[in-house]
Formats: structure tokens, sequence, C-alpha cells
């Protein structure tokens, strides 16, 4: 066989390989597809109070190559059994169920179904003072006012802000905010995956009580057999994203992206941790960053197993360890059919209880004087994963290191010192340190261009506004 006949051999191979691959990945994405917009449209109806026609069209408008289907994808939402079902085509029907106050939603797969019954909430006082007062807190100055104008404006209808909320917070209190139509001060607003950084602090909080070590290997049961080179991942390559199991990407919210093994996980099958925990390594744990919504999955879970097994467990020690303390109240957490929290996208706050989240990571992890996060937790946090091209560090993006995402938001404005929660299609916690800022943003804009959302205008128009040389008068 000559040399050239093996070459031919052997890419024709790797081709018929790779479509067959794609072949069979590709008879997920209907349900892919129908799964995302039903669970958006059911937590966002049942849980946020939006309209349906609004949801469905911010999102479909954020997602590239959405549009191309939206003629096909037809749902329907029953308000007395709060549930909605969705198609493509008339195929691939996702169900989506609202399971109760602080539960949202989940995909019903037609399978079992976890019973979570959830105590009513404790409400104690909050250990972080008051950031803001009933009302909405109009802008201090007029160069606040004129950053908030920008956040809302529209300049390019092909590719909408939707900007659904802005708070700002300079010392602890709010200086700036302003909600879109049908929004306000206690609307829940989905996160998508600033859900992540909020898990992060979850397990940052198991560190401090010596529940969980940082370097040691997680104890995921399906991974302790003879052999399994999954036994090295440890709960800093679940932060890190460098756990190196082959599930694919979550960079994109796109069609394309229906294609990859986590959505799978997240809108076709109903116990998504233990789908996570089946797959085999991609790449030996600690050696390569590949950012997927599996990651955060997994760490859930094992946050779960730490406090107690059961849903209620989890959500239960998230209240009294987290929320309570910030005074973040009606936070919603959501669960699939089997009872895993879906730590990777689904919480939702209002954008001021989102403000008291990023507000702890300003003050150093302590909320009235008390210690929530360990000693050292919030510099791990924003400290660069090595190869992470996006600037990420240990459950929050960050501009600290060389890669070319710090590098790009720098460049535009951005403080280096910024670090951030960061939810796909438009949402976002800042915090600047250096600036003793918080800045809040949700809403639904296209991930690409990286303009298209306004945040570089955002951030740079507000440091403008409260730096040394704008600082506002009567701040504290």
């Amino acid at each position: 066989m000559t040399r050239r006949n093996l070459i031919l051999i052997l890419a024709t191979s790797t081709a018929l390989s790779a479509l067959a691959l794609s072949a069979a990945r590709a008879r997920y994405v209907p349900k892919v597809a129908t799964g995302f917009v039903a669970n958006v449209l059911c937590t966002e109806i049942f849980v946020s109070g939006l309209d349906p026609a609004r949801v469905f069209a911010e999102t479909i408008s954020a997602m590239p190559g959405a549009g191309l289907i939206a003629w096909a994808l037809n749902y329907r939402v029953d308000r007395a059994r709060k549930d909605v079902t969705v198609t493509l085509f008339g195929m691939g029907p996702s169900h989506a169920v609202y399971r109760g106050d602080g539960l949202g939603c989940y995909l019903d797969h037609g399978s079992a179904v976890a019973d979570i019954a959830l105590p009513p909430p404790e409400v104690r006082p909050a250990l972080l003072p008051e950031i803001g007062g009933p009302s909405v807190v109009p802008p201090q100055t007029p160069q606040l006012a004129v950053a908030l104008d920008r956040a809302f404006a529209e300049p390019d209808t092909s590719t909408p802000r939707n900007t659904r909320a802005v708070v700002v917070l300079k010392d602890g209190h709010i200086i700036a905010e302003r909600y879109a139509d049908g929004i306000g001060i206690d609307t829940p607003l989905l996160g998508l995956s600033a859900t992540k950084s909020v898990i992060s602090a979850l397990a940052g909080i198991l560190v401090r009580k010596r529940a969980l070590r940082l370097y040691e290997p997680v104890p995921i049961a399906a991974w302790q057999g003879a052999g399994d080179a999954r036994r090295a991942i440890t709960l800093d390559h679940l932060l890190r994203h460098t756990a190196g199991l082959a599930l694919g990407s979550s960079l994109q919210a796109s069609l394309a992206s229906a294609l990859e093994p986590v959505n799978r996980m997240k809108f076709v099958e109903p116990d998504m941790a233990s789908y996570a925990e089946s797959i085999p390594l991609e790449t030996a744990p600690g050696t390569a960053w590949n950012y997927h919504d599996g990651n955060t999955v997994i760490l859930a879970h094992v946050i779960r197993q730490a406090v107690g097994v059961r849903a209620a467990d989890m959500m239960r020690f998230a209240r009294q360890e987290l929320f309570e303390p910030l005074g973040m109240r009606n936070v919603t957490l959501e669960f699939d059919a089997s009872g895993n929290a879906d730590g990777s996208s689904q919480l939702l706050a209002s954008a001021r209880n989102w403000a008291r989240f990023g507000q702890l990571y300003l003050d150093d992890g302590i909320a009235g004087g008390k210690r929530i996060l360990p000693e050292g937790w919030v510099k791990y946090s924003a400290t660069p994963t090595p190869n992470a091209w996006v600037g990420h560090g240990a459950g929050f993006w960050t501009n600290l290191g060389d890669s070319f995402g710090a590098t790009y938001r720098t460049e535009r404005g951005w403080p280096r010192d910024a670090f951030f929660a960061k939810g796909t299609i438009g949402q976002y916690v800042i915090v600047v340190p250096s600036e003793r800022l918080v800045i809040v943003r949700l809403g639904r804009s296209p991930n690409w261009p990286p303009e298209a959302d306004g945040m570089f205008d955002l951030v740079r128009d507000v440091v403008a506004a409260t730096g040394n040389k704008g600082k506002l008068a009567g701040a504290n």
C-alpha cells in the first residue's frame, strides 16, 4: 500500500467517524431545542411572571441561528396546570412543569420524578446591611443617568440588547438602578451561568466547614473503580473546568451548540448528574481547560451529598448559609426530575439579590462582620486558570493574568482587578475592588459580537462616573 493510499484511507475513516458521531448527536437536536425553550418559558412565566411571547422573542433573538427554526417551534402554556409544552416541526416534544415556590420548573421526561418538599423559608435578620430602600433608586448623578440611558438603548435592531435590569452598588449602597417594563426590584431573574458562581460559593462554605477539601478527589461513586482515572478529579478541577470529561463545550449559546453532549445532559437526560458522571475522560484531570455545564452539575451533586443527600437538604443549606445572611429573599434554584440541582444555569434572584451576592465578594467573603466564605476564597476565585483563554478563574471570570479575554476587556475599559459572574446571553455580576463597585446587568443579548450587550460602555461609564474624579456627593 502506498503512503498516499494510506493517508486517503485514514482521512476517509476519520471523516466517516465524524459523520457517524454527528449523526448520533443530531438525533437529540429536536429535544435539545425544545427542552431549552420549554424550560426557559416555564421558568420565566411561572417564576419571573413574564409574558410568554416576550420571553420567546427575546430568547430567540439572543441566540444565533435560532431564528432559522423559530417559525417551526410551537409552544403551549397551560396556566391551570402550570406547565409548558414545546415541539419542533411537531416533533421532539418537551414538557416543562412548575414545581413550586423556590424550586421553579423541571423537564418531565416521562420517568419517575423526585418529590422535593421545601419547608417555608425562615426569616432571619440579614447580616449584610441593607443596600437600598423599598423604591427604585434613581441615578445619583447625571453621569450615572447617562450610563443607564445607554445601557437600555437599542442602537442596533439586528442585535437587540433587551436589557432587563441594571443595579450599581458603590460602597455597599445602590447609587443607580433601572428596570425594563414589567420588571421591578423584586422580580426573580434567571442568572443562567452566573449560577455557577453561586454554586462555587456554596462549595467554598463547605471548604470553610472542612466538609470538602479543595485539592482532594471528590467522592463520586461512579469513579471509584480500579484504574478509573476519573478518581483523580478534585473540587478545584470542577471549579476551574479542568476535570477533563468529554462533554463538549458550553461557551456558546447558539443553534449549533445543540450538538454538544452537555446539552443532551441538560435537556434530554432525566438524571443530569448520573449522565455527566458516566462520561469518560477526554484529557487527564488538571491538564486542559474546557468550560462546560457538566462540571458544575457534578459540583452541585457533590455539595448535595455533603449536606444531607436530599434536594431539600441542599436548598436548606443554601438558604441558611448564604441566602439568608445576605438578605437574598425569594431565591429559586431549579432541580431536574431526579432531584439534581441545575447548578450550571438555573438560579433566579432579583437584580438586587444578585448585587448582594456580588457585595459578599467585594467584602472578601464577610457579611456583617461574619465570615461566610473561607479566608482567601475570593482571591482564589479570581486567580486565572492556565489556558483559560476567555479569562476564567475558579467559579468566576477574571481580568487578572494575560489571557485573551482579560486583555480584550481591559483594553476596552474594564479595570484590571475586576472579576465577575457571567451568564450567557447577557447576565453579569461584576465586582471591582479598586472602585468599591458592584455592577449587575441582566437581559437577553447575543454573545456575539462582544459589544452587543453594551457592557464595555456600561462599565466604562460607571467607573468614570463614580471614580475619584467623579466621586459621588454623600457617597460612603
